[in-house]
This record gives structure tokens, C-alpha cells and sequence, in this order.
């Protein structure tokens, strides 16, 4: 195209206007006493003014809706809606009309155009209206890219293109943590605790419709953000949901490993997939926002090579009687171990049975139930301790303290002296 041809007065008139929700219109009450120089003139004024509500006119809201004045804001995770119009202003009949809208983000370049076919004329004073859509998952600089091509009645053939930047702006704050659940009665994978945090960093508040966790196909999850009233769970945030600006919000979720998962100690090392979070909210007039994070990941918890941990322990016992408890034994390393027990007293803790005990040889991610015997010799809170596993194929010992704790009382009632 030449400079000459660029300059051309072109024929088409091209019109963009973003589709939003219309706003309340608010309105300034202005109200005096009786005995004031104006009297009762503001309140006639206001009772005859259709933006207020009748019987309610000092309140700001009026009955009205006020469509957007400006492009506004838009959000990570909103739609985006336009109306784009090509008008022939002209008095010719124009042929062969190609409307092509694209949306240029930092990453990539999307078309939007609902139909890529050419319209066959368009009269003088008739349009082309089209409606784009298109849901936001890009934070920054985007530039909506309108381009019209069209023949003219004499054949020559015209372009042109228009350019709308917008921000996306981010919603909300997403922080997340992860806590073990470190359970002496737990298996060997144990429970994972993720609290999210999510903050309103609009200007406006949001109704939260949906926060929740899909996790990944290794865990089961439970929400924790409801209290059991009856039959139906309450909210533990009431019943009007909303997140006004700068507030946040913690939310809390427990995920256990899967059956055929918690049974193999090696499958959940090091960095594991949790899964990711999935939050719906509505702001002005019920427009709606979706959100969905990244893969959360979290470093499982080390055990070593062998992992002990009790199944089996009675809350209470009584002082300087033998009880029962069962210990299990996994093998979390990738090799087969031939391990021999060794049970250790304390002070408090005395083990019956006898030390040195050949267990046999463990394979990889397996594990074996082991039922043992022990009594207390002092009252209280006790910990359970003493146990030492010993590898003969490397010679390697490993030393387990504070297992678990056991009430210990006395059962034993004093005369009345």
C-alpha cells in the first residue's frame, strides 16, 4: 500500500465498544430543616427526580442503571465482551467485506473473529455488528487488533486496521501453605493440610461462589470450611459470602493419599503434585470471574530408609502393668534389608520380650505389622522409646525415640487415713 493509498478517505466507519454490566446510579441527597432559608424545596426537588426511590429519596442508590462511561476494568479470569460495528457512511455500495478481529497478548495472538468469511456488499447506511468473547488468562498489556478489507464499486481494493490497548489486571492474591500431618498412628504416606489464602486486591467486592481443591489422582480431598449444624454444613464465613476490597479469606483443606498410594512408601517422594485450586466469584450485577492456579506442589517428608510408626496404642494404661501395642515397619529405600530388632529401656520404659529379634528380609516399599510388649514404671505423660533397627546387609542402625506418648496412671486407691 502506498502513501497516497494510506491516506485515502476510506468508505467503512469502524466502531468498538466493550460489553459490560450497567452500575446503580447514585445520586447526592441534598436535605435541610424545616426552619432553614429553603424549606421544603430539596425535598420536592428529589421527590420529583426519577433517579430516586420513591418514599427513599435521601438514600445514594437510585433506581436507575448507568451504562459504562469508560473501558473500565478488566480482570484476570473475567470475560472479555465487544461489540465491534463496520457502518458504510458512504454513499456507494462496497463489496467483498472481511472483519477480522484478533487479541495480541505477550505470549500469543488469538482470533476472535467469529466468522473468517467475507460478507458479499454491504448498502450505504447498513452495518456489520459481530459480538467476540473471550475469557482472560493472561495478566499485562493486551491490544485488540480490528482489520477491515473491502472493494469498492470500482474495484479497487481498501484496508484498514484499528488498535485498542487494555490492562489485565490481577483479582485476587493467592498464597498457599502446606502442613504434615505427623501422626504417630498414621500410615506411612500421612494427611496433608493446605491452607489458601485469598485477598481482594480490587476496588470492589466479590461474591465468592466457589473455592475449592481438585487434587491430583494420588489424594482424596476434604474441605474444612463448613461447621455440621443438623442435617446441612454451615459456612464457617456465614451466610452472605462476600469479599470486600483488601479483605482475605483462609481456607483449609486435608488430603489423604489414595489406598493404592498410602501401601507403597516410595511412590510419594520428594516433590508430589497436590493439585490446584478452582475459585468462582461474581462481582457488579452477577458478573463472573474463574480462576484456577498453577499444579501446587509440596516436598513429602523424608523418612530415611526404614520408617517405624505405631498402629496400635491404648490412650491410658496402668503403672507397672504390661500392655500391648503394634508397630509398623516400612521399607522406604529401593533396596531389600534384612533387619534384627533391638529393644533399649529407659528410665521409665521397660520392653518384655527379647532383644535381637531376626525380622526377615523386607523388600522395597513394603512394610510388616509388629506386635510388642511394654510397661511403665513411672506415672504421667510417657514417651515411648528405645527401639533400634539394624540393617546386616550394610551394617546400618537406625534409632527411633519419642514414638508416641501413653497416659500412665496408678491404679491403685489410698485408704482414708
Amino acid at each position: 500500500m502506498d502513501v497516497n493509498q494510506a491516506k485515502q478517505e476510506q468508505l467503512l466507519a469502524l466502531k468498538v465498544m466493550r460489553l459490560t454490566k450497567p452500575t446503580l446510579f447514585t445520586n447526592m441527597p441534598v436535605t435541610c430543616e424545616d426552619r432553614d432559608l429553603p424549606g421544603d424545596l430539596f425535598g420536592r426537588l428529589m421527590k420529583e427526580d426519577p433517579s430516586t426511590i420513591k418514599g427513599a429519596e435521601t438514600l445514594t442508590l437510585g433506581e436507575m442503571l448507568t451504562l459504562p462511561q469508560n473501558f473500565g476494568n478488566i480482570f484476570l479470569g473475567e470475560t472479555f465482551s465487544s461489540y465491534i460495528s463496520v457502518h458504510n457512511d458512504s454513499t456507494q455500495v462496497v463489496k467483498d467485506i472481511l472483519v477480522k478481529a484478533d487479541l495480541q497478548t505477550s505470549s500469543q495472538r488469538l482470533n476472535l473473529s467469529a466468522s473468517n468469511s467475507a460478507v458479499a456488499e454491504l448498502k450505504p447506511e447498513c452495518c456489520i455488528d459481530d459480538v467476540i468473547h473471550h475469557e482472560v488468562k493472561e495478566i499485562g498489556t493486551h491490544i485488540l487488533v480490528c482489520a477491515v478489507s473491502y472493494t469498492t464499486h470500482t474495484g479497487e481494493k481498501l484496508y484498514f486496521r484499528k488498535f485498542f490497548k487494555f490492562q489485565v489486571l490481577k483479582p485476587l492474591d493467592v498464597k498457599t501453605k502446606f502442613y504434615n500431618a505427623e501422626s504417630d498412628l498414621s500410615s506411612v504416606t500421612d494427611e496433608v493440610f493446605l491452607e489458601a489464602q485469598i485477598q481482594n486486591i480490587t476496588t470492589s467486592p466479590m461474591f465468592m461462589e466457589k473455592v475449592s481443591l481438585e487434587p491430583s489422582m494420588m489424594y482424596n480431598v476434604s474441605e474444612l470450611n463448613t461447621v455440621a449444624t443438623g442435617d446441612d454444613g454451615l459456612s464457617t464465613f456465614g451466610k452472605m459470602s462476600y469479599l470486600q476490597p483488601m479483605d482475605t479469606r483462609q481456607y483449609l483443606y486435608c488430603l489423604k493419599p489414595k489406598p493404592e498410594f498410602a501401601e507403597k512408601a516410595g511412590v510419594i517422594k520428594g516433590v508430589t503434585v497436590i493439585g490446584k485450586l478452582d475459585i468462582v466469584w461474581k462481582t457488579n450485577l452477577g458478573e463472573r470471574g474463574r480462576l484456577q492456579t498453577s499444579q501446587l506442589q509440596r516436598m513429602a517428608p523424608g523418612y530415611g530408609d526404614v520408617r517405624l510408626s505405631l498402629e496400635i496404642i491404648p490412650d491410658t494404661v496402668n503403672l507397672e502393668e504390661p500392655f500391648d501395642i503394634t508397630c509398623k515397619i516400612t521399607n522406604c529405600s529401593e533396596r531389600t534389608m534384612d533387619l534384627v530388632l533391638e529393644m533399649c529401656n529407659t528410665c521409665s520404659i521397660h520392653w518384655c520380650g527379647v532383644s535381637g529379634r531376626q525380622l526377615g528380609k523386607l523388600s522395597p516399599s513394603s512394610s510388616l505389622s509388629l506386635p510388642l510388649r511394654v510397661l511403665s514404671s513411672v506415672q504421667g505423660l510417657q514417651s515411648i522409646s528405645g527401639l533400634r533397627l539394624t540393617d546386616t546387609f550394610l551394617k546400618r542402625t537406625y534409632e527411633y525415640d519419642d514414638i508416641a506418648q501413653v497416659c500412665v496412671v496408678c491404679p491403685y486407691v489410698n485408704p482414708e487415713r
